[in-house]
């Protein structure tokens, strides 16, 4: 037994240590949540963009309490974990390292970046006192029409997934911060949402061992602290179609314990998802999950589901539902990672957030990812003659996920153009444009000599792809250059684009690379991590 506790931990704290709390403020520790240190003595916390974080220095004073409190409470050092992947989801965006996220990964094709990628995520953590991290997402994108994932994924080639989720994996844990590889097992092959709904994935376990599951194979091998569990049906394992594997035991302790050998923590993702029973029977389903084999339990910030979570699996445990032996298993799995976290060393001064060396591989990472699909006119690099204009067009952020936030990101391409480009405009339209919006950015893009259309996922958002068809055909010739902001699967919406680039992700340093790129600045350096469905397969780019 790990030795932050004296003594063999009773029912009650091994049941609390099971627990992941969640509460609302940015200051001080609410009263609730004071009470809940105390009385169900939880394993830790997960602090939220939405609830929680705003710039390092208020995120590191926070911890700091936290931890405080802890220590009141004759608690064991709290984990405290955030969603910090890099790209669309940054839990901590202000003030900290604009990284690209893992597809632009994919797209640079370089495991040493990757690793690099890792080290900044896990070095600013350790600074701002946040121990856990629930990245890398070691999911294979290998569905279009995936709603949550997307450029959350290093691409669709299985191995090399593995191979960079195996690099992040790496990076984070040499900062001493535990990395999670999540969601298993793989969330990449799904049509539907788990925070809305429970996706089912169909395929045979043959074919689970050959795509699904080698990045997490890798990650393992890597020593990843932490797997978190997907809310996803898996038939081919335990032969059911309406249960999550988050409630499974033949996924958790048959597949990813005995057969894949992981003797860590498994947590869940969040129990407050749709997938997940709510109201009365998140009790249930969460003694479901402990029975399965989940080590952590992600839960929420309402008191009330908090305490009805933890005394179902205290009423479990006594009326002999979860074994007694199992509860303390899985304790010591918690204390020990607390353990190997309290064995990292001091971290690092706060002055390494953002700092220049780590803003110097978000830079290298967003050149080697901007990737040239297709130049049929020879538009590019950009050519304007003195006096000529350029039109920047793109749809305003939003969160199309829960695990998203790029709503609170203003795309910075049109000021990154001008460093080349003096004469350039900027046109925000809806995300979604209607007709009359379409009508209006028609007539106010005439006589721009060049237009740079932005997309933002216009494959599944029919006013963006119909904005581009608008503007095409309204330019009759006349250089337009479309970009994908997000996914590349843009083009099959519009292929009849003579242009198109991709840049995996709207954060500043992949702005300012796209930007360089059209200009011809640097070269087009990426290669598609994702084939685009009757067009280009994975790996395809050019260089100019």
């Amino acid at each position: 037994m790990a030795t932050f506790m004296r003594h063999a931990p009773s029912i009650q704290e091994a049941v609390g240590q099971k627990l992941l709390l969640a509460f609302g403020g940015q200051e001080a520790p609410p009263a609730e949540l004071t009470d809940a240190l105390h009385q169900l003595r939880p394993g830790g916390i997960t602090l939220y963009h939405s609830l929680n974080l705003d710039h390092p220095g208020q995120v590191r004073q926070l911890v700091v309490r936290l931890q405080q409190e802890a220590r009141k409470a004759h608690l064991p050092p709290l984990l405290i974990a955030a969603d910090q992947e890099g790209g669309q989801l940054m839990a901590v965006g202000t003030g900290t390292t604009p990284l690209p996220g893992n597809m632009a990964l994919g797209a640079a094709g370089s495991p040493e970046l990757a690793r690099q990628a890792g080290e900044v995520l896990g070095r600013e953590l350790a600074a701002m006192g946040i121990n856990v991290n629930y990245a890398p997402c070691c999911d294979v994108n290998v569905n279009p029409d995936n709603p949550v994932i997307g450029i959350r994924s290093f691409g669709e080639d299985p191995l090399k997934v593995a191979e960079l989720s195996a690099a992040v994996v790496a990076g984070i844990q040499s900062a001493g911060v535990a990395a999670t590889a999540k969601h298993f097992p793989g969330h990449g092959d799904t049509d539907t949402d788990s925070h809305y709904g429970l996706p089912v994935v169909p395929h045979s376990l043959q074919r689970l061992r050959r795509v699904e599951l080698p990045p997490f194979a890798a990650a393992i091998r890597a020593g990843v602290k932490l797997v978190m569990s997907g809310h996803l049906a898996l038939p081919a394992v335990d032969g059911n179609t309406g249960l999550p594997a988050t409630l499974s035991p033949a996924v958790l302790k048959g597949l990813l314990r005995t057969d894949m050998r992981f003797h860590g923590v498994i947590v869940t993702d969040a129990m407050e998802m749709q997938a997940i029973r709510q109201g009365d029977g998140l009790g249930e389903d969460a003694v479901r999950a402990a029975a399965a084999g989940a080590d952590l339990l992600l839960l929420n910030s309402n008191p009330i589901d908090q305490r009805r979570v933890f005394a179902s699996l205290l009423q479990a445990v006594q009326g002999g539902r979860l074994e007694e032996n199992d509860l303390l298993d899985s304790a010591g799995r918690v204390l020990e990672l607390k353990e190997w976290l309290a064995t990292q060393g001091p971290p690092p001064d706060l002055s390494v957030v953002g700092c220049s060396a780590h803003q110097a591989v978000a830079a290298e990472i967003a050149v080697r990812s901007i990737t040239l699909v297709r130049d049929q006119a020879g538009w590019l690099p950009l050519r304007l003659r003195d006096g000529q204009r350029l039109a920047v067009v793109f749809p305003r952020p939003m969160n199309l996920t829960p695990a998203d936030t790029s709503a609170t990101v203003v795309p910075a391409l049109s000021p990154a153009l001008r460093m080349f480009c003096p004469n350039v405009d900027e046109l925000m339209v809806a995300h979604s444009p209607d007709e009359q919006e379409i009508a209006d950015v028609l007539r106010r893009l005439r006589g721009y000599a060049v237009v740079v259309l932005g997309t933002l996922n216009a494959f599944s958002q029919t006013g963006q792809a119909a904005l581009v068809r608008a503007v095409l055909a309204a330019r009759n010739g006349a250089p337009t250059i479309v970009a994908a902001l997000r996914m590349p699967y843009d083009l099959a919406a519009f292929p009849e684009a003579p242009a198109f680039v991709c840049s995996f992700g709207i954060l500043e340093p992949s702005m300012q690379a796209l930007a360089q790129a059209l200009a011809g600045q640097t070269a087009f350096q990426g290669r598609l991590p994702v084939s685009i469905p009757g067009l280009y397969p994975a790996g395809h780019g050019h260089k100019l």
